[in-house]
């Protein structure tokens, strides 16, 4: 349950970017594991090449990423907002290989560690037969920390207000005087700094960081934004959660070699009963 919870952490910041940006935009950015990928090789490049602590890494890896989502959204969204959802689907793909092939020319295919750059020492704690990290603890409180202030972000501040209504008729917001334009790349932004943290606590916690992270991680974070309800805030997080709990308890006492497939069958198995994902509300539009 703890190794569940800690990879579902990930999952669930990941998942954010996407279902904050569908819930605007009703566009699924593909990209968006890429840009996972992105911020766990910045905060490994303020680390190992720059020196610096991971306290310090952390939060200018995640302004840098976001500040790449923001720039991505300018260029590859933007001019195509109105364009057919195929059309978009494409340019995400697009960005992805870019992302992908640029990660490769910068740092080369291989698997780099993260182990002797951090400077975080692993300390191990034994409750009866319950073994438990500082890296899994901090993973666990970090994730849980930064999808209260998400939420209290969307719900009690100005520009939440501005987002939520942007979600709701991005025509009526602009005539209630919302910059729309830059709401949505608030929600870029805000959603790549996420996936970025996500990057960071994977890298730490399996020590180890490649070009191709970023699909399997954006795929399943994807199914878990599907599973919650996608465009549902809180249904991401428990989305999250679930996928990484069903497929570390699938491959603990079943199968390692299933893992994927149990987190996409309890996918499949909600969809069948309940197509709008666990959170997700039905929407009528009108013809």
């Amino acid at each position: 349950m703890i190794n569940g919870i800690t990879v579902g952490g990930s999952y669930a910041l990941i998942a954010l970017g996407y279902t904050m940006v569908y819930g605007i935009l009703r566009i699924v950015n593909f990209a968006h594991g890429d840009v996972f990928m992105m911020g766990s090789f910045f905060g490994l490049f303020c680390m190992q090449f720059l020196g610096m602590p991971y306290y310090v890494a952390f939060p200018i890896a995640a302004i840098a990423t976001a500040i790449m989502g923001i720039i991505m959204e300018r260029i590859a969204y933007r001019p195509i907002r109105t364009a057919d959802s195929l059309t978009v689907m494409i340019s995400a793909l697009g960005v992805s290989t870019f992302l992908g092939n640029l990660a490769m020319v910068l740092w080369g295919s291989g698997t780099h560690a993260f182990s002797g750059f951090s400077g975080i020492t692993v300390s191990v704690y034994k409750f009866d037969n319950v073994v438990l990290s500082n890296i899994q603890i901090g993973f666990i409180v970090l994730s849980v920390l930064l999808m209260m202030a998400l939420y209290f972000i969307v719900n009690k501040t100005k520009i939440g207000i501005a987002m939520r209504a942007t979600s709701h008729n991005i025509k009526t917001a602009k005539l209630m005087g919302i910059n729309t334009d830059r709401i949505i790349s608030f929600t870029f932004g805000i959603g790549s700094a996420l996936a970025c943290v996500a990057g960071l606590l994977v890298g730490i916690y399996y020590d180890a960081v490649y070009p191709l992270i970023g699909y399997s991680y954006g795929l399943k974070a994807f199914a878990a934004a599907v599973l919650g309800g996608i465009g549902s805030i809180p249904g991401a997080m428990l989305g999250g959660f679930v996928m990484g709990i069903v497929e570390t308890l699938g491959a603990s006492y079943i199968s390692a070699g299933y893992r994927d497939a149990f987190a996409f069958a309890i996918l499949i198995i909600v969809l069948i009963f309940r197509p709008a994902g666990i959170l997700g509300k039905k929407e009528i539009d009108k013809v």
